[in-house]
């Protein structure tokens, strides 16, 4: 597999992480750089290890693990966006400081990098044994990058429509679960 192939798999891993970074940018008053460095950071970091994770249980397992990801994926992402959502009409003022929960960043990060998984039992197919530490370094950073600039594109426009802002980026949450959803049982 060609640096050029991994590095596009590594961007189209990173498009649910990429997206959900936009969502945590538009909940952002303004840009934390602390805030933005730490969401990059848990997308990368994920994204770079389930693959990982992946290509150590290879194909012995991979007919139970790919059933329930879809299943864990949406229920993550629908949990997420409902609590957004629902902070999205809450009439009290947050503080800056509150946009950011380890645990729903954890969460998060589990849920978009959860396709990954399977990438990387399908690594173990394709024999990447040698290079499975440089695929995963490329995933990761891809994914930092890609999540890091999302923060910034999604205050751009957050920051004007605070609410309204809020409720789409938990409404865009739901359906990036519903859309893998659907794909998992082949309707996309």
């Amino acid at each position: 597999m060609s640096l050029v192939e991994i590095f596009l798999i590594g961007i189209a891993l990173s498009m649910d992480a990429f997206a959900v970074a936009v969502c945590k940018g538009l909940a952002m008053p303004k840009v934390n750089y602390k805030h933005t460095v730490w969401i990059a950071l848990y997308f990368g970091v994920f994204q770079a290890l389930m693959p990982l994770i992946g290509w150590f249980l290879g194909s012995q397992f991979a007919q139970y693990i790919t059933k329930f990801t879809p299943w864990i994926a949406f229920l993550l992402l629908c949990y997420i966006g409902g609590n957004m959502i629902r902070e999205s009409f809450s009439k009290d003022e947050e503080e800056e400081e509150t946009g950011l929960s380890h645990k729903e960043l954890l969460l998060l990060a589990i849920a978009t990098s959860i396709d990954a998984l399977a990438v990387g039992v399908t690594f173990s197919f394709v024999q990447l044994a040698v290079v499975i530490g440089f695929a995963v370094t490329i995933i990761g950073c891809t994914t930092f990058v890609l999540s890091f600039g999302g923060v910034f594109i999604g205050n751009i426009f957050g920051a004007k429509y605070k609410n309204r802002a809020e409720f789409v980026g938990g409404a865009i949450l739901i359906l990036i679960g519903i859309k893998i959803l659907l794909e998992h049982f082949g309707v996309l």
